[in-house]
C-alpha cells in the first residue's frame, strides 16, 4: 500500500454540523433537519448525475425544502436565503478532531495522500484552504472537474493515475458505504468505510468485505493490520 485517497465532506470535514448550524440559523430551529437531508440527497443526486448545475441545484433544493412546509417561495427569494444559509456553513466549517493526527501519521510513514469527492472543484478547493488542507494532497480529484462521480470507477482511477500508482496500490476512505467503500473496492482499491456514526449496514450490502472504522484514529492500525507492509508496523504508536 502507497497512498490513501479520502473522501472531504463528512470524512475530513464536519460537513453535516456545519449545513445543520446553517439551517439553525436561517430558521432559529434545526428541528427541520431531517426533512432538509431528504431534499438534499434527492437533488444532490441531480447534480451529482449531471441534471442541475451546482448553483442551480442549490436554489431548487431550497424552494422544495420550503415548498415542503407549505410556503412557495419564487426563485430570487429563494436565491437569498441560500445565499445566507451557504455564508452561515462557510463560517462554521471545520475538520473533525482526529483528522490532524491521521494525516500527519500518513505523511509521515512515507503514504502519498489524494482527496477523492463528488461536488463543484471550486467550492471543494474553497472548503480545503478554508480549513487549512489546500497543500496537504498529492492529488485532488473532484467529480465537477473530471466529469465523472463517485462509485465511478473512473473517478478512483484518474486518482491512481495521479498518484502514478495501480489501484491495488491505493486505499480509499470515506463516509459513505456504497458511494466510497464499495464503489473504490470495485474499482480494485482497498476500500474502507468510515462509519463515524455506527450505522448499520444494509442487509443486502457487501459489507462484509469492506473494512469499517468509526473515526481515523482506527485507521493506521487498519492500514498496518489489515494493508500495509510490516515496516509501517513501529509507525502505529505515533497515532495514539
Amino acid at each position: 500500500m502507497k497512498a490513501v485517497c479520502l473522501d472531504i465532506d463528512d470524512t475530513l470535514l464536519d460537513s453535516q454540523s456545519a449545513a445543520r448550524s446553517s439551517l439553525k440559523e436561517l430558521l432559529g430551529t434545526d428541528r427541520a433537519w431531517p426533512v432538509w437531508q431528504r431534499t438534499t440527497d434527492r437533488y444532490y443526486a441531480r447534480f451529482v448525475s449531471g441534471q442541475l448545475p451546482f448553483d442551480v441545484m442549490c436554489v431548487e433544493r431550497t424552494r422544495a425544502f420550503f415548498a415542503a412546509f407549505g410556503e412557495n417561495i419564487d426563485h430570487a427569494e429563494a436565491r437569498r436565503r441560500e445565499e445566507r444559509r451557504m455564508a452561515a456553513m462557510q463560517r462554521a466549517w471545520c475538520l473533525f478532531d482526529d483528522v490532524a493526527a491521521s494525516l500527519d501519521w500518513m505523511c509521515a510513514s512515507g503514504l502519498r495522500l489524494a482527496a477523492v469527492t463528488n461536488a463543484p472543484g471550486d467550492y471543494q478547493r474553497t472548503k480545503l484552504a478554508a480549513v487549512g488542507l489546500a497543500d496537504t494532497f498529492d492529488a485532488v480529484v473532484i467529480s465537477g472537474e473530471i466529469g465523472v462521480a463517485k462509485p465511478d470507477p473512473r473517478i478512483f482511477h484518474t486518482a491512481c493515475d495521479h498518484l502514478g500508482l495501480q489501484p491495488h496500490e491505493v486505499a480509499h476512505v470515506g463516509d459513505r458505504l456504497t458511494t466510497d467503500a464499495q464503489g473504490a473496492t470495485r474499482a480494485g482499491l482497498r476500500g474502507i468505510w468510515l462509519n463515524r456514526d455506527q450505522v448499520p449496514a444494509p442487509r443486502d450490502s457487501a459489507d462484509d468485505r469492506v473494512p469499517t472504522i468509526t473515526g481515523l484514529a482506527e485507521l493506521p492500525e487498519l492500514l498496518v493490520t489489515e494493508i500495509a507492509a510490516p515496516h509501517f508496523a513501529d509507525l502505529v504508536g505515533q497515532a495514539r
